[in-house]
């Protein structure tokens, strides 16, 4: 069987890590949470100084059995470290670009900017909390979103009593905005 056909393709392409995470707004900035840019920043470290130097010796052992097309170990650990090294560009590329906001220096402000806890209402009543973070550290499942999403986009530069539209799929819909909050400066 010819080689050609046996092996994966080697892309070095960032597209599966555009896929990841939503890419920036056309020349917008890649705002971050001081505590964001830390986790990124540790995962990164975590890759270079941890993970891929154990990966490269299980590949380079393997490599040393023989018969590389029907070893296990290395074919996984190749792939394994593509993908660590995608990772990693991913992260750089990230880290090299963000812009570090602290959100503490608008302690006991009223009006939404970057990094706000807010508390809003819609128009049946229920109340909402979010916190407005950089898109690659939002966690919709923590009440987070990203600085570039609908809502958040409606809320910024609101202050506390505004009324704001926003266009979700099922209509305009106007929301109150009730309380802002901010981390305590440290």
């Amino acid at each position: 069987m010819n080689k050609a056909f046996t092996r994966e393709p080697d892309t070095d392409s960032d597209e599966d890590d555009e896929l990841a995470l939503p890419a920036l707004p056309a020349g917008g900035k890649n705002y971050v949470t001081p505590a964001g840019y830390a986790r990124l920043r540790a995962e990164l470290l975590e890759l270079l100084d941890v993970e891929r130097p154990k990966v490269v010796e299980v590949v380079s052992w393997a490599a040393k059995n023989g018969d590389r097309s029907e070893n296990g170990d290395y074919i996984y650990g190749k792939k394994r470290l593509r993908e660590i090294d995608r990772r990693i560009r991913f992260l750089t590329k990230r880290l090299d670009i963000a812009e570090v906001v602290d959100a503490s220096v608008h302690h006991g402000h009223d009006q939404i900017y970057f990094g706000a806890t807010v508390t809003y209402a819609n128009q049946r009543g229920e109340e909402h909390t979010i916190t407005i973070k950089g898109i690659d550290e939002a966690d919709s499942a923590h009440g987070e979103v990203s600085w570039i999403a609908p809502i958040a986009r409606a809320l910024l530069k609101s202050r506390v009593g505004d009324e704001v539209t926003l266009s979700t799929p099922g209509g305009i819909e106007t929301i109150e905005i009730i309380e802002v909050a901010y981390p305590a400066p440290q």
